[in-house]
């Protein structure tokens, strides 16, 4: 009976492991998307030239 809880418990942990990948991937997606835009929209600066795309 033992035996079985602990393949039952390895099964879940590896499955949480599993969609807790997926869901990283998918927020690294979402990230990568939303800097993207933020590199192609960014603003001008005041001679109208493109700013830096970075802030320090």
């Amino acid at each position: 009976m033992l035996a079985l809880v602990l393949v039952l418990l390895l099964a879940l942990l590896l499955f949480g492991f599993g969609f807790a990948l997926k869901v990283l991937w998918w927020v690294a997606l979402i990230v990568f998307v939303l800097w993207l835009l933020g590199f192609i929209a960014r603003g001008t600066t005041a001679a109208g030239s493109r700013g830096r795309w970075y802030r320090w």
